[in-house]
């Protein structure tokens, strides 16, 4: 049985309330959100940035990087306000 069950299986396992439940749905949610933001921003900075990989970073690749995230947090930021406003 998996974290989310509701149901006594006789396992002595206590049974957890419908927002407890909701509470964990939107937190596991939130969590794979937040590494795929982060896959694809590392992918697409990556990409964009990094001309020739090495031990290091140059000076305007590190400023890339810097801006590339600055940009894709913002657009996400933007996407998310028009989406939750607009209901």
């Amino acid at each position: 049985m998996d974290s989310f069950s509701t149901g006594s299986s006789g396992t002595g396992s206590p049974q957890i309330s419908t927002d407890e439940f909701m509470d964990q749905m939107k937190a596991q949610l939130a969590q794979a959100y937040a590494q795929e933001f982060l896959e694809t921003v590392r992918g697409k900075c990556f990409e964009k940035c990094i001309s020739k990989p090495g031990s290091s970073l140059s000076g305007s690749e590190s400023s890339c990087i810097s801006r590339c995230v600055d940009r894709y947090i913002e657009a996400t930021g933007i996407v998310g306000r028009a989406l939750f406003t607009s209901r």
